[in-house]
């Protein structure tokens, strides 16, 4: 397997070990959804396991990075932006990612805006992984766009969930919030800053 600290991104090894653990389990009731590619470094943990579960992982992510990836932002990466665009472009070093790992049989990008997407998916889902955007109007939009396509049985999995704000932002702990509210899921456990919750029947 890829070594996962060799691709750029935020997520811890516990947390992406216990992400390979949810989808090994959810993704035997349908396939599972990320959002937030990046540059697939939790592709690596999702990937094998949706194989190993006989199902796929799809990866959306409008690929012109977070609020926080833009030009003068703390989390802006240089090598990530193109200036003859002027823009972020993550896309090629996700396709790189994935195919250096062997994972383009059961690993699907899917490149657009998360709440455009949502209004036209049909396909029921064992689980869903939100890791997009950290604005509120962005967390939101995933939250409601997403949660209802996932089974009864599925998994809801939110990262960079902090429930003191001095740690870091509040939307992904808002939509927790939503969801454990929502009288559809139940929490599960917490690894790191993931959350994670089923989905009731």
């Amino acid at each position: 397997m890829l070594d996962p600290d060799s691709v750029k991104g935020f997520l811890a090894p516990e947390e992406g070990a216990d992400l390979a653990a949810c989808a090994r389990e959810a993704g035997r009731l349908g396939p599972v959804l990320e959002i937030g590619s990046y540059c697939g470094k939790s592709a690596l943990y999702l990937g094998p396991a949706v194989r190993e579960a006989g199902t796929v992982l799809f990866t959306l992510d409008h690929h012109r990075g977070s609020e926080e990836h833009q030009k003068g932002e703390e989390y802006h990466d240089p090598d990530l932006y193109n200036a003859e665009l002027g823009a972020v472009e993550t896309l090629p070093a996700l396709r790189e990612t994935l195919f250096r790992a062997g994972l383009e049989d059961c690993v699907i990008p899917v490149i657009g805006k998360s709440a455009t997407v949502a209004a036209h998916w049909t396909t029921p889902l064992g689980m869903v992984f939100i890791d997009g955007g950290h604005s509120m109007e962005a967390a939101l939009a995933d939250y409601r766009g997403w949660s209802g396509r996932i089974l009864p049985g599925g998994l809801l999995a939110i990262h960079d969930v902090f429930p003191n704000p001095e740690d870091g932002g509040r939307p992904p702990y808002e939509i927790w919030k939503l969801a454990c509210a929502s009288g559809l899921f139940e929490p599960v456990r917490r690894t790191g800053t993931l959350e994670v919750l089923r989905r009731l029947a």
